[in-house]
């Protein structure tokens, strides 16, 4: 194995682990500046973990890592500017949807019924509390749900190795986790604690959706020509 890819993906790490403390122990709410270059930390070592990318499905993932970082830093620059960061995620979901499809494009309505379950329960429940901010939450919960069905979409199937689909699955689940808190830290009532585990679990999500995109997808063999036509 290249000594230098790992001595390489070890500093990445450590940086990354720094910008994790500093954000969540360190810098009051006051400084912004650092609280922001520090949140940005984490997502800057991933988009440098990926290296070159060629294949659809790695650069779909960039740019939903990208999308994703527009808006931690849009979150800690100022409340008034949710609606975009909001916005900013949104657009991320549908980046690693539209990664996910490049994959495999089945159906499996099975492992989407949970999903839409899960989302129709969450929206019911944040409805009447949600306001002016009904629509685009919505909204939101409808993608991150459509991430999660197409992730496990991929499970068995060609394409991506078996290690990277269970990463994209079990990145989609974790950042449903994280949103799922922070919908409730925001619309209903704070779950102690629940700050710290907003953003573990987000970055370890992001982590293992970024795993996915680290090995290419295999491409599928060519039909060959039957003898004789």
């Amino acid at each position: 194995m290249n000594l230098g890819l790992i001595n390489r993906t070890r500093l990445l790490a450590f940086v990354g682990l720094l910008g994790v403390v500093t954000f969540l122990h360190g810098p009051e709410p006051e400084l912004r500046t650092l609280r922001m270059g520090a949140k940005a930390v984490p997502l800057l070592c991933l988009l440098l973990w990926m290296g070159p990318v060629r294949e659809r499905y790695a650069r779909l993932i960039r740019v939903g890592l990208v999308l994703s970082l527009l808006g931690d830093l849009l979150l800690e620059a100022s409340p008034d500017l949710f609606l975009p960061a909001l916005g900013a995620f949104l657009l991320a979901h549908v980046a690693y949807v539209a990664a996910y499809v490049t994959v495999t494009r089945r159906p499996s309505l099975a492992r989407g019924m949970p999903f839409t379950l899960l989302g129709l329960g969450l929206g019911a429940l944040l409805w009447p509390r949600l306001g002016d901010m009904a629509l685009p939450v919505t909204a939101y919960i409808a993608v991150i749900c459509a991430m999660m069905w197409r992730s496990a979409a991929m499970l068995g199937g060609d394409g991506l190795g078996r290690r990277e689909q269970w990463a994209a699955l079990a990145g989609a689940l974790m950042f449903a986790m994280s949103d799922t808190l922070l919908a409730f830290k925001l619309f209903m009532r704070p779950v102690p604690g629940s700050s710290h585990a907003i953003m573990l679990l987000y970055w370890a999500g992001q982590l293992g959706i970024t795993l996915s995109a680290r090995a290419s997808p295999s491409p599928r063999p060519s039909p060959l020509p039957h003898p004789g036509f």
